[in-house]
């Protein structure tokens, strides 16, 4: 006799987004995971426009659950939503994403082999028209080219498609809710997690699409708080004794700039290396605006000499 497959719960944090809510909910209707096996928690970080009318209208297919904080970032959410679980495993996806209908199987096969492992699946941009939502994915298949190169060790996986044994992901401590935004919380998870000694694996059947629309400012702005996240990851990783963050070598860059070229023409290619280009002028001006910042209030706090 079989025993049953593993029961999870997604947890989806979400602000200010009822239809691409709505939309994750419908892709999540559409998971061919037996339906006993699994539940769908949203939690709703502060959003201005009550939830419970799209959350119910999917509460006779799913077993879905609501759950309202004030406005404290997704870190937090993500937090809330674990603490209120019932499933032996953890799935975080994003308001803005749709897994596909084998999601959680591609999932299943990679806890069955190593059931104490964290999980990173791959997010495919669904918008690829869009130049600037292209560049921020791109960049993210660099960084998992680069970072998860052996998938039996993995090093970072974005919190739109990440999964956890329950009771490891709360003994670890769960996401860093001093982050207040999108902004290195995964990074620093992931860091944290391996740190423990505990293994993150990369499972590129695990697919979840990611429409995020971008324009050149909001590509920016995105790029720009990445690096305000970077300052506090390495705060964090210096108040733990840790010490300095390992610095890439000039090759890191380089390669980073030629990727598009391994998968796009001529013509789309080089808008997009420039692009890439862009979002790291602005994750090191948000690094170090930040890093500005933290010199004055400590300077505050000391007072004149």
């Amino acid at each position: 006799m079989h025993s049953p497959p593993p029961f999870f719960s997604i947890v989806i944090p979400t602000y200010n987004r009822p239809k691409q809510l709505a939309s994750c909910l419908h892709s999540i209707n559409g998971l061919t995971y037996p339906r006993e096996r699994f539940e769908v928690i949203v939690v709703d970080d502060g959003s201005h426009t009550p939830l419970d009318s799209i959350v119910k209208s999917f509460s006779g297919p799913l077993a879905i659950r609501l759950i309202t904080q004030p406005n404290s970032g997704p870190a937090l959410a993500r937090n809330r939503g674990a603490s209120d679980a019932q499933g032996d495993f953890l799935a975080f996806t994003d308001d803005d994403c749709s897994p596909s209908s084998s999601w959680l199987h591609a999932l299943t096969e990679t806890f069955l082999e190593t059931p104490d492992s964290g999980v990173g699946g791959k997010t495919i941009n669904s918008l690829p028209g869009n130049p600037y939502s292209t560049t921020s994915q791109l960049l993210l298949d660099y960084l998992y080219e680069y970072y998860n190169q052996d998938s039996y060790k993995g090093k970072f996986f974005a919190s739109n498609n990440m999964a956890f044994p329950r009771k490891a992901f709360l003994e670890s401590g769960g996401f860093d809710a001093q982050y207040r935004q999108a902004a290195a919380e995964d990074r620093e998870l992931c860091h944290r997690w391996v740190a423990q000694g505990r293994r993150l694996r990369y499972a590129p059947g695990a697919l979840v699409s990611h429409a995020h629309s971008l324009a050149l400012g909001t590509l920016w702005r995105q790029h720009f708080t990445y690096g305000r996240g970077a300052f506090f990851f390495h705060r964090m990783r210096a108040a733990r004794g840790e010490g300095p963050v390992r610095v890439e070598p000039l090759s890191f860059y380089l390669n980073m700039f030629r990727y598009p070229f391994k998968y796009a023409s001529l013509s789309r290619a080089i808008p997009i290396s420039f692009l890439i280009m862009i979002t790291q002028a602005a994750n090191a001006s948000g690094y170090f605006l930040e890093k500005v910042r933290n010199r004055t209030r400590h300077s505050t706090l000391l007072g004149p000499n």
